[in-house]
């Protein structure tokens, strides 16, 4: 926490914050449920000024973790949004997944938030894994709707390097039918999809200030920050990252791949993509898309209306 402090004073005048100007602040990576509100207060003490008003400040949890007095604490805090880490309501496929909560962890973790005071709750569920079928998510997406939440992210397992599933690639198993089937029933429960992966009556502000390519600072072993037209990255390592949190890796971005990346970004979410963004080829290529309602076109932005096909888009525009 000591690193993460000094990480967060350096960033603060490095990105020349000023009084109620952070709009969000998102407390995730790892599990922070297992971290005492306790060990958090020296953070807020620091950011408290900067925090504007409406903030939103979300923090990640752990269903198996997130006690009741843990709640209570990270709201008194000032958190006003949890997004509760629930991937499924199987058994089996929970233990598939290598989680240490249960279905019914779940639902008493989200109600007990709910209970303590919290309006805004999301939960994640993943999608893709081995031995799904439609009976399955169909019941996890019925379960996910009994609670109080007002978001809902679904994600594709993806198998990466380093973690517990590298050597079972066979575990992810994505099919694009089954996951049109998966946005679609979400969506007839009342939640809007809003970018590629998060549908709610809520938008969170924190996520769409991603796909606007808002700056954000990022503080703690392996996260990113943007200021401009650089992105910083700490040390992923816990241990380097203690001994030097203010070392970190700099990346220069060019004009070109700020645009390619609003272009790309724009596409798969509901920000869409400024007509000025586009060269001139790419403005005729836009219209053959709007000719076959691949697009929509609206206050001179164009709007992809299938964030399934959003990369295809781009790449089409900027081939």
């Amino acid at each position: 926490m000591l690193a993460l402090e000094k990480q967060i004073l350096f960033e603060l005048e490095h990105f020349d914050a000023k009084e109620a100007s952070i709009e969000t602040l998102f407390i995730g990576g790892g599990t922070p449920s297992t971290i005492s509100p306790a060990l958090y207060e020296p953070i807020f003490k620091h950011l408290q000024p900067y925090l504007r008003e409406d903030a939103e400040i979300t923090s990640e949890a752990n269903p198996n973790s997130a006690t009741k007095e843990w709640l209570a604490g990270m709201y008194a805090l000032g958190v006003n949004r949890i997004s509760f880490g629930v991937q499924s309501f199987d058994e089996k496929k929970l233990k598939l997944l290598n989680r240490a909560h249960t279905p019914q962890m779940a639902k008493e973790a989200i109600s007990h938030a709910a209970n303590a005071g919290y309006k805004n709750l999301s939960l994640d569920l993943i999608y893709a894994t081995l031995g799904d079928t439609k009976e399955l998510l169909e019941n996890d997406i019925k379960e996910a709707f009994s609670l109080p939440i007002n978001h809902l992210s679904a994600y594709a397992l993806t198998i990466e390097e380093g973690t517990v599933f590298e050597k079972k690639p066979q575990m992810a198993k994505e099919q694009l039918e089954l996951t049109e089937w998966i946005f679609q029933t979400i969506q007839k429960h009342g939640f809007e999809q809003y970018e590629i992966s998060n549908f709610g009556n809520y938008r969170s502000r924190h996520n769409l200030g991603y796909w606007e390519y808002k700056d954000y600072i990022g503080a703690g072993a392996g996260a990113v920050g943007k200021l401009l037209n650089k992105r910083f990255y700490p040390n992923p390592d816990i241990e380097s990252y203690i001994k030097t949190p203010l070392k970190m890796r700099i990346e220069e971005l060019s004009d070109e791949d700020m645009r390619l990346e609003k272009i790309f970004l724009g596409f798969r979410s509901c920000v869409g993509v400024k007509k000025e963004l586009l060269s001139d080829e790419e403005k005729i290529k836009a219209s053959i898309l709007l000719k076959e309602k691949k697009l929509n076109f609206k206050r001179d932005t164009f709007y992809n209306p299938n964030y399934l096909l959003s990369d295809e888009l781009a790449l089409f525009l900027s081939s």
